[in-house]
């Protein structure tokens, strides 16, 4: 499975205007999420605001796909199951990536 695999719809043809909707709706969850793992998993001195910015910027999202399209396909799930299940899409394919990312800035 790659990585991108998760935030695209086979087969589905969607209209931008639709995209356009989503993405509005998941780059909120995804900014909700972010700050929410970013204070619960850091500690208060950690330089939180490059934390977010890096967790949810366009070039970090591009690792998943097209970034309006990866914000729109979290705006769905949202729409289809609400904050867990957002949030789950999210621990289950946004976070492993961005901890890697994280610990081999660390190690630099």
């Amino acid at each position: 499975m790659s990585a991108g695999s998760a935030f695209t719809t086979p087969g589905e043809p969607r209209e931008e205007a639709a995209i356009r909707e989503e993405a509005w709706i998941g780059d909120a969850v995804l900014a909700l999420y972010a700050r929410s793992w970013i204070l619960e998993n850091t500690p208060e001195s950690a330089d939180r605001t490059d934390l977010f910015i890096r967790m949810t910027s366009n070039r970090f999202l591009t690792a998943f796909g097209e970034p309006t399209r990866v914000e729109a396909r979290i705006g769905r799930v949202y729409a289809e199951g609400g904050l867990p299940a957002a949030f789950a899409l999210l621990d289950e394919t946004i976070l492993p990536l961005f901890k890697k990312q994280n610990a081999e800035a660390g190690r630099r």
